[in-house]
């Protein structure tokens, strides 16, 4: 009789086991439950890859703006770069995870037969939204690309620089990245443009540090 019985009780075992492997319920949200994860990553990634994209080409058409506005002028001061830097810089939006560096550098090439390029002035915008001298100091010998090293020209160059941080990275209260996240906080975009003056051989900033 207990022969019987385990044999019976196997026999109903193998019979619900053959019924759970035939049954097809629930297959469905079991594989999206494997799939979500992936479909969410991907529609991220591909968010984030386009914001990246265009915010590049923010910071590029940053540089042209500044310089295009900058290269009007016959004279500048403080006042009217920072102006400039402000409304500019408006252009980022909706972008506003981390601030740019927009340096501004009026620059003199001399006459001579091995043309001097040293700096006019200089004046920008740093990360922490602090206006004031930029990084090169009045009369210091700079470099400029060949194609542009013409002896009595001027130039107005705009170097704009970003720390572009992805929404992954991001948190409001600026909390530490940590694990793989970390390795993108940070990811630098730049442009630099150079302009001749339109409307004077050379522009001048009347209180430039």
């Amino acid at each position: 009789m207990v022969g019987a019985g385990a044999h019976a009780t196997m026999k109903n075992l193998l019979g619900k086991a053959a019924r759970l492997v035939r049954d097809r319920r629930g297959v469905a949200a079991i594989e999206f439950a494997f799939i979500a994860p992936i479909l969410m990553i991907l529609y991220f990634l591909t968010m984030e890859a386009s914001q990246a994209i265009e915010t590049s080409k923010k910071v590029s058409r940053l540089s042209s703006m500044i310089g295009d506005l900058v290269a009007q002028q016959s004279t500048v001061d403080t006042g009217a770069l920072t102006a400039i830097l402000k409304i500019a810089s408006s252009t980022l939006q909706p972008y506003n995870r981390s601030n740019p560096t927009i340096v501004i550098t009026g620059i003199q090439i001399s006459n001579d037969p091995t043309p001097k390029v040293q700096v006019a002035w200089s004046y920008q915008v740093n990360a922490s939204r602090q206006y004031g001298a930029g990084p090169e100091k009045k009369n210091n010998t700079t470099t400029v690309p060949a194609a542009l090293k013409t002896g009595g020209t001027f130039l107005v160059r705009v170097t704009s620089t970003l720390g572009y941080r992805p929404v992954i990275t991001w948190a409001a209260g600026d909390e530490k990245t940590l694990g793989l996240t970390s390795a993108f906080d940070h990811v630098t975009m730049s442009e630099t443009y150079y302009l001749r003056p339109r409307v004077t051989l050379a522009i001048t900033c009347s209180n430039c540090p």
